[in-house]
């Protein structure tokens, strides 16, 4: 009798241990991650091109967009905002730079020059 009280509480607690691993998938799923060449490790810090013309640009602008946890999204990225906040009206080059620790916190910023 003691045995089989002994194998109930094993197979609950395998149970709890399923269903928490799940959780975490669950939860850590749409953590913080961001646009990177190489994929997104513990820590990150990369910079990588998204398009280039034959333009040179005197004038730069940024654009950042962040994540925390994957559950708070914020920011606008787009090259768009980057050029905005350049005065930016001819487009050289744009890249972005993803800095983060995952699976807290994630940020992608769009860098651009042109004039």
């Amino acid at each position: 009798m003691k045995f089989l009280k002994i194998l109930g509480w094993i197979i609950m607690f395998k149970k709890i241990v399923a269903v928490a691993a799940l959780g975490s998938l669950f939860v850590l799923g749409g953590c913080a991650t961001g646009t990177s060449p190489v994929g997104t490790g513990l820590i990150t810090d990369v910079k990588g091109p998204i398009t280039a013309t034959e333009l040179n640009g005197s004038k730069s602008g940024s654009a950042c967009a962040t994540s925390i946890i994957g559950l708070i999204n914020k920011g606008d990225a787009s090259i768009a905002a980057a050029k905005a906040d350049g005065g930016i009206t001819n487009l050289a080059t744009a890249d972005y730079h993803t800095k983060g620790f995952y699976p807290f916190v994630g940020t992608t910023c769009t860098n651009v020059t042109g004039n």
